[in-house]
């Protein structure tokens, strides 16, 4: 097991990270945050030009961390890793709708039903919480035949009725889907269930690396600007207050960097339950740990970090919305509760 980067991953991250540089600066994402949709395809053709929309988790991470660090709205976790796991042939943009009002982040019981309509079927339904719903082409829908059994559906983003819903994170776009007699296919899963298991584990962890490198540009901006500002005569910096409060983030940075990329090697190289339990400690700790980073950086810049002038606060926000796009900490340990006594 080598946990160096290789070369072509050092290139791959200096590609990505200059792409996004060009094509989604911090000014753009500040244009599209209150929109209530993110319709720039440039952004998602420029991706789909450098190669990344099908690469492995360990690969994928590496655009990954690049995406948070640029908090880019681009709606690369929910497509590659999130549709695109449960519909491989996917051609263009797709998300996951498998949550449903008052159920939390229970998804295995679904109450949108599938009515078959000779080869085809027909879905009757609102799911809510759905991650880049308006740019997307195609969803992956969660819904009972007419056996009850849990089954997996494509249908075309134009048969649904989409309404944006409103966000902590304007750079995660999110969406009501209505289903009301939309035509759709049945995916092939043998176990429906057992495959969205599994994308969750990829999506948490995908968004758990996302978020390393919203916390690691939190802490530069945080360190850079310590550096910078002068109270008595002297860089903040300099007073031990503020030496912890960095030292702190960087532990946190560090930990969650090696729990989430160990889940994404883990999710292509261990066993099912390795990869499981990898993945959920890692959600179980980017839940936590990076949203108190965003909250510490806002403590280092003080009265300015609350503006919204200064760009620390897209940071913090997309950090905040962790806790929500992963479920709680405390959901995740007693998973791993759970993993442990059996």
């Amino acid at each position: 097991m080598d946990f160096e980067f290789s070369e072509e991953q050092e290139m791959l991250r200096t590609s990505v990270r200059a792409f996004l540089a060009d094509k989604c600066p911090i000014s753009a994402v500040r244009a599209a945050y209150g929109t209530a949709t993110f319709d720039d395809r440039s952004v998602w053709d420029g991706l789909a030009e450098l190669g990344v929309l099908e690469l492995g988790m360990v690969d994928a991470a590496v655009v990954l961390e690049e995406l948070g660090r640029a908090v880019s709205p681009a709606p690369y976790a929910s497509s590659v890793i999130g549709a695109r796991s449960l519909l491989p042939d996917l051609a263009g943009i797709g998300t996951v709708a498998i949550y449903e009002t008052g159920t939390r982040y229970d998804w295995a019981r679904p109450q949108t039903r599938a009515i078959r309509d000779g080869e085809m079927w027909r879905l009757d339904g609102t799911k809510v919480h759905v991650a880049d719903a308006t740019a997307a082409d195609v969803f992956v829908v969660t819904a009972r035949d007419d056996a009850g059994d849990l089954q997996l559906f494509e249908t075309a983003s134009a048969a649904a009725t989409v309404e944006p819903s409103a966000s902590i994170d304007g750079s995660r776009k999110q969406g009501v889907v209505v289903l009301d007699g939309s035509p759709a296919r049945r995916l092939p899963h043998r176990d429906p269930h057992a495959a969205v298991t599994r994308m969750l584990d990829r999506l948490g962890v995908a968004y758990a690396v996302d978020g390393v490198g919203a916390a690691q540009r939190s802490l530069e901006l945080a360190v850079e600007y310590a550096k910078e500002r002068v109270q008595f005569d002297r860089p903040i910096g300099a007073f031990q207050a503020v030496q912890h409060l960095c030292a702190d983030m960087l532990r946190t940075v560090e930990l969650g960097r090696a729990a989430a990329y160990y889940a994404c090697w883990a999710l292509e190289e261990a066993s099912p339950e390795e990869a499981h339990r990898a993945a959920t400690l890692a959600r179980a700790y980017a839940a936590d740990a990076f949203p108190q980073v965003g909250g510490t950086a806002i403590q280092v810049f003080g009265g300015i970090g609350f503006t919204w002038e200064h760009d620390i606060h897209l940071y913090f926000k997309r950090l905040l919305t962790l806790s929500v796009l992963l479920g709680s900490a405390g959901d995740h340990l007693e998973e791993l509760a759970t993993i442990a006594i059996e």
